[in-house]
């Protein structure tokens, strides 16, 4: 076993949460792909229950993609490399960057924008780099509508780096069913 798989007691725990969490979007999707009110969600055909976990499945994968593809912007923002990314993915140091391409930081050119907005969890938040210092920076709305930004003395060194900690702010002020996210 390598140090990235798992046990079969783990395997058993995670497919348990990913079915715990997967139930009330397939749920949904189920109602609203059967045309059948919640509460009678079952009665749709077999086929379409089956379909709506399937589009479930979708959405998730996709969230899990996007996800990946901060953590893997997180990493290079710490100073991992395409090889290091690689490496945990189970692939070559080149596909990691062609999976990708923004993760490991490159310096950025004198005067040249990388500024970008970080969506997460209902929230948003804008990455700029301040022109006296060359540092980046972050501001950002969360879900829950609280506004929050890097503290006044820090400066970020990459945009990556910034992008991580207001994806960290962003997670701590979401909402699900207008409540915050635990």
């Amino acid at each position: 076993m390598t140090a990235f798989e798992i046990t079969a007691e783990e395997q058993v725990e995670l497919d348990k949460a990913l079915y715990d969490a997967l139930d009330p979007l397939a749920s949904a999707i189920r109602s609203r792909f059967s045309g059948l009110p919640e509460e009678r969600k079952w009665e749709a055909e077999p086929v379409e229950v089956a379909l709506s976990v399937l589009a479930a499945w979708k959405v998730v994968d996709t969230e899990v993609k996007r996800l990946t593809a901060t953590a893997a912007g997180t990493a290079g923002a710490y100073g991992a490399s395409y090889e290091q990314l690689g490496a945990v993915w189970g692939i070559t140091r080149q596909g990691a960057r062609k999976k990708w391409p923004e993760a490991v930081s490159r310096p950025v050119a004198a005067g040249a924008s990388a500024n970008r907005t970080v969506e997460l969890c209902g929230g948003t938040a804008e990455v700029t780099r301040e022109p006296g210092s060359g540092g980046w920076r972050w501001t950002g709305v969360g879900a829950d509508g609280t506004r929050g930004a890097a503290e006044a003395d820090v400066r970020h060194a990459t945009p990556e780096e910034a992008a991580a900690h207001a994806g960290a702010f962003l997670k701590g002020h979401a909402r699900v069913d207008g409540a915050p996210m635990p």
